[in-house]
């Protein structure tokens, strides 16, 4: 597992929300919904189980088609940090 280049990843994605204006509460949530579940993952020293690589894939690919739409400047950040984690399996 690569998780440094995940960790970059996720540290440009907090700089770019924390710079790049407002997020609506709901997505805020989804967010750090999502951060807390990859940490989580990455903590577990072993391979996640398969329901939560699931939920994971989704929620991201969920939450990338709303930064798509609203935050398209975030976009690309997130799917480097969807890659990084497909490449680390998860």
């Amino acid at each position: 597992m690569d998780t440094n280049n995940l960790k970059a990843a996720m540290a440009q994605l907090q700089s770019e929300l924390e710079s790049g204006g407002k997020l609506d509460p709901e997505l805020q949530q989804l967010l750090k919904s999502l951060d807390k579940d990859i940490q989580s993952a990455l903590a577990a020293n072993a391979q996640p189980e398969d329901d939560l690589v699931s939920s994971l894939n989704e929620r991201t690919q969920a939450i990338d088609a709303r930064f798509s739409a609203e935050h398209p400047y975030l976009s690309t950040t997130l799917r480097d940090v969807m890659d990084t984690l497909g490449k680390m399996g998860i």
